[in-house]
């Protein structure tokens, strides 16, 4: 097959300035380095930032954003949220739902007709669609316009939405996936025997940085020891669980450990643990990358993840990870890596902690083996080689 020159990518949210979630900054990522290696790249998202509420907040039209030709539509604004939320909460519950419900629910998820149109009379003008992640309303109708030339990019997580019947369908119908690890490939093969023949492990690049792993505290006159995290605040992030074993660890041990965070949404926590919270928000990369680099771990309590961009960015902090052990990609990484510890409940996370903290030898040596890790699998180069060899294919 010749080369795929013409690509379009498909996002629910595109990725400029601030933060959105990381299915999207991979999305854009991936699409700004095929762009910048000469492919012809369009990019398809909604006037959507919020995904919370889905409304429609920025312009629709076309925009050139850096290299990329970014196209805007407009989330449809008929969507019965009432009935979307009402299937959502039997499918979270566990409660089996019916074939006419799952696709209620996948018609009142976020849509947009305006981009599926423009897919229908452009789609024919592209080598390659790749379309993600699989959760959303705009993904699914998009993968099935042109399903013989779409790639899917899914984030594919091991949670009760990708049982759904129809999301058998859509991996059965599309060309191929890119997943972001083995154990994400691995899921898609035990859920759908998704074959390897139509399937590669890209992941996205980072570039390395220096960070100084004093500065951070510093600068914020921190004379304690604090553990990191980044990212959404939310129970399916773990940012709940976290603030109580962190709790639990201080009343137990004594011990005056701080938590640092950076990313958005409130953070439920025991009261008494309040005060021992930095809540920074928002931050640039620099502050980010210090906060990591001074951090005795960085902690990643989610369970449901395709890939941890935050975990591999830490690591290039020189920061060893401590993730939670029923997440079977970020599990793979620290075990690939030799870069960081895993719980399963609250005394392995207490007996991880302890460790870290009492222990500076092998604290840098993780944080060193992470940041070797992820030069070596994630230097940009080496993904764009695998991303390449898989649109060619």
């Amino acid at each position: 097959m010749p080369r795929a020159d013409r690509i379009a990518f498909i996002a629910p949210r595109f990725a400029e300035g601030g933060t959105v979630g990381g299915a999207e900054t991979l999305l854009k990522n991936l699409a700004d380095h095929a762009a910048a290696a000469g492919r012809q790249v369009t990019f398809l998202t909604t006037c959507a930032q919020s995904h919370f509420s889905w409304e429609n907040t920025l312009p629709p039209g076309r925009r050139q954003i850096g290299r990329l030709d970014v196209h805007f539509f407009p989330v449809d604004p008929d969507r019965d949220v009432g009935e979307f939320l009402r299937v959502q909460a039997q499918i979270d519950r566990g409660v089996p739902v019916s074939a006419r419900d799952e696709v209620l629910w996948i018609q009142n998820s976020v849509n947009s007709r305006a981009l599926c149109d423009y897919l229908k009379a452009h789609g024919g003008e592209f080598d390659r669609i790749l379309a993600g992640p699989y959760l959303f309303g705009v993904t699914y109708h998009a993968a099935r316009v042109w399903p013989d030339k779409t790639l899917l990019v899914p984030c594919l997580h091991d949670e009760v939405f990708a049982y759904l019947g129809i999301m058998h369908g859509m991996f059965g119908s599309v060309a191929g996936c890119l997943f972001n690890s083995a154990p994400e490939r691995e899921l898609a093969r035990r859920l759908y025997a998704f074959p390897d023949a139509k399937s590669s492990v890209v992941g996205m690049g980072l570039d390395p940085f220096e960070a100084d792993p004093a500065a951070f505290a510093r600068r914020h006159k921190l004379a304690q020891p604090y553990v990191m995290y980044a990212g959404r605040r939310e129970a399916g992030k773990g940012t709940p669980l976290l603030c109580d074993y962190l709790h639990a660890f201080r009343e137990r041990t004594g011990r005056d450990l701080k938590l640092v965070c950076t990313g958005s949404g409130p953070i439920e926590a025991p009261p008494a643990l309040q005060e021992h919270i930095l809540d920074l928000g928002f931050v640039s990369e620099q502050e980010k990358r210090e906060a990591m680099a001074g951090a005795v771990a960085f902690v990643h309590p989610s369970v449901n993840e395709s890939f941890g961009i935050v975990l591999l960015e830490a690591w290039l902090a020189g920061t060893p990870g401590l993730v939670h052990a029923r997440s079977a990609v970020l599990r793979w990484q620290c075990a690939q890596s030799n870069g960081g510890l895993w719980f399963r409940h609250y005394p392995d996370f207490e007996e991880a902690l302890l460790r870290l903290l009492d222990d500076p030898p092998l604290r840098h040596a993780l944080g060193a083996a992470g940041r070797a890790y992820v030069r070596q699998n994630y230097a940009w180069p080496a993904v764009e080689q695998r991303l390449f060899a898989a649109l060619d294919a």
